[in-house]
């Protein structure tokens, strides 16, 4: 574990919530990223999700193709593997990925732009499984916020109206194991940035995930078991005006020793709801933060998953 990445006991947050939330803000700003331990989310609703996962990406490509939405820009269900690319990459990411929606309550008026999720008839389990581990992260990342709320010096409820129906994505993601050597200079994901507010990672059984310090150095990312990583998205970096960093992170290929081996990923997406108007702080602005032109979430998403290939220009 490097020094970067000082893992912080979320028991913490109980016993002293301005300790917990100084330590989780000066992880963001040193590096974008935290490890955070001792969380609330069930190991078995974690297990469970997973056995779901891997059943998943075991069923025939042209099962998995009949959840594939292109018109709805891959928001919900199966994307195939090769579909997405990092921002400014025209090389695609060696992965396939399923999305896990928010399940919205009938007659909300977010129903004309989040569509609801396919509901897996193959897999018994899938449904239940990738739904219950949707919500106990949405639960926790709305508490994350709230320390990022009280380092930022706002009420610890300030984020609580703003992502409550926000358009977050649970992603199971799948890269399947490398039986010939990869094409020289690839990478499994590519550099990139996350969209959203802030993203809660589930350490993979596969390393491979390293984040580029502000010194130009790339770190891994090796979190102790049971830990989940955190890092703040594009939005979040915008609503701060870049106090609160969105840092570029990647993937890259396994070793020879372990290129056969699968590698199983489970970020969870946590976005602001979508009428949000996502214009920078002004105490952000005050520390010396750059404002950027208002915009809402659902306008940046928009934009931001044109950049990536998932929606088609």
């Amino acid at each position: 574990m490097t020094q970067y990445f000082e893992p912080i006991p979320y028991p913490l947050w109980r016993a002293d919530k301005a300790a917990f939330a100084a330590a989780l803000g000066r992880s963001f700003r040193e590096t974008g990223f935290a490890v955070i331990t001792g969380h609330p989310v069930a190991q078995k609703t974690i297990d469970d999700n997973l056995a779901a996962t891997k059943a998943f990406f075991a069923l025939p490509g042209e099962a998995k193709e009949k959840y594939h939405d292109a018109p709805g820009g891959r928001q919900r269900g199966y994307t195939p593997f090769g579909t997405e690319n990092a921002k400014g990459q025209a090389q695609a990411d060696l992965k396939e990925f399923w999305h896990t929606g928010r399940a919205l309550p009938p007659g909300s008026p977010y129903r004309d732009t989040m569509k609801d999720t396919p509901s897996v008839s193959e897999i018994a389990d899938f449904d239940g499984s990738t739904r219950a581990l949707f919500n106990s992260l949405d639960t926790f990342g709305a508490e994350l916020l709230k320390a990022v709320a009280l380092h930022l010096e706002l009420s610890e409820y300030w984020f609580s109206d703003k992502v409550n129906f926000g358009n977050s994505i649970l992603r199971l993601l799948h890269y399947p194991p490398q039986m010939d050597p990869p094409p020289e200079g690839s990478v499994r994901a590519g550099a990139h940035e996350d969209i959203n507010v802030i993203t809660l990672l589930l350490g993979a059984e596969e390393a491979g995930l390293e984040v580029k310090h502000r010194s130009g150095k790339w770190l891994g990312v090796n979190p102790p078991p049971g830990a989940l990583v955190i890092n703040c998205g594009d939005m979040l970096q915008r609503y701060t005006g870049g106090v609160l960093p969105s840092t570029t992170h990647r993937v890259v290929n396994p070793s020879p020793a372990r290129s056969r081996f699968p590698r199983y990923s489970t970020p969870f997406f946590l976005h602001f709801n979508q009428d949000f108007l996502i214009e920078a702080l002004p105490g952000c602005l005050a520390e010396g933060g750059k404002a950027e032109p208002p915009i809402t979430a659902q306008d940046f998403l928009m934009e931001r998953l044109r950049d990536i290939g998932l929606v088609k220009a």
